[in-house]
């Protein structure tokens, strides 16, 4: 996500705050992925006013605007906060912290540009601890529908990294290991005026490769875009198990205790 849509990763990470009210959780220690600065931290500060944050940041925030922001959130920690590029994750499909070390991941319009998406689960599993809740958003499949209907040989469109529908994401989350995944969508629609403003969102949206100048002027462009936002959540249960096999659950021999009389009397 660039700057020209900020605006959006605010808006959804509004609708996802939302959806968090119903949900009872301990927070202690969050990770955001993507992190910027914008209106959620205030949010997450005043819902959980004693967690410490871990900040996997996008490209184009810096440290400085990050401290900033949650300084001006009022965070307990923004001064002790870990922060890292997004940059080294994709690089080194590893999230700087330790293993069970969060109590909720929060990740707003990322899992659509990245190409494996079930690893991604794999490394919010190992940091979150037994009881944690993911939660997440993203583009779904038929997001920008309305420019692949048409004819644009100026306009070379590209599809997304991982164009899921909320059926994929729910059969990956439980493939994880995830417990109880819900999951949600909705479809948001953006009118423009001009050509050029909805090719600059629709490049934000990684869903062009360029815009060449001929493309701007063309009256054919449709006047309007939709978004398909996916929504879910689910929860680290469990973690103590060995990973089933053949749908069978394996126990490690050090969990069977013996009930001995005295336990029984």
């Amino acid at each position: 996500m660039t700057q020209p849509l900020r605006w959006l990763q605010d808006e959804i990470a509004d609708r996802m705050l939302q959806k968090l009210d119903i949900v009872k959780l301990d927070v202690k220690d969050i990770l955001v992925v993507p992190d910027f600065a914008g209106k959620h931290l205030d949010t997450l500060a005043q819902r959980y006013p004693k967690a410490r944050i871990f900040s996997i940041t996008e490209k184009g925030v810096s440290g400085f605007q990050m401290w900033r922001t949650k300084a001006m959130s009022n965070w307990r920690s923004a001064f002790s906060s870990n922060a890292s590029p997004l940059a080294s994750y994709t690089s080194s499909g590893r999230f700087d912290i330790p293993d069970n070390s969060v109590d909720l991941v929060f990740s707003d319009l990322l899992l659509q540009d990245l190409p494996d998406p079930k690893h991604f689960l794999q490394e919010c599993w190992r940091v979150l601890r037994e009881g944690g809740l993911i939660t997440f958003s993203y583009l779904g499949p038929d997001t920008g529908k309305e420019l692949r209907a048409l004819e644009l040989p100026d306009v070379k469109l590209k599809n997304l990294l991982s164009p899921w529908d909320m059926h994929d994401m729910g059969d990956a989350l439980l493939g994880g290991r995830f417990s109880d995944p819900v999951m949600d969508m909705e479809y948001l629609t953006l009118d423009y005026e001009k050509p050029a403003l909805l090719l600059a969102d629709m490049s934000a949206l990684k869903l062009i490769h360029s815009i060449p100048p001929r493309a701007i002027e063309k009256e054919v462009l449709s006047q309007k875009i939709t978004l398909e936002i996916v929504y879910g959540h689910a929860w680290a249960l469990g973690k103590h198990l060995a990973k089933a096999k053949d749908n069978i659950a394996y126990f490690d021999a050090n969990q069977i205790v013996r009930k001995t009389r005295s336990d029984s009397a």
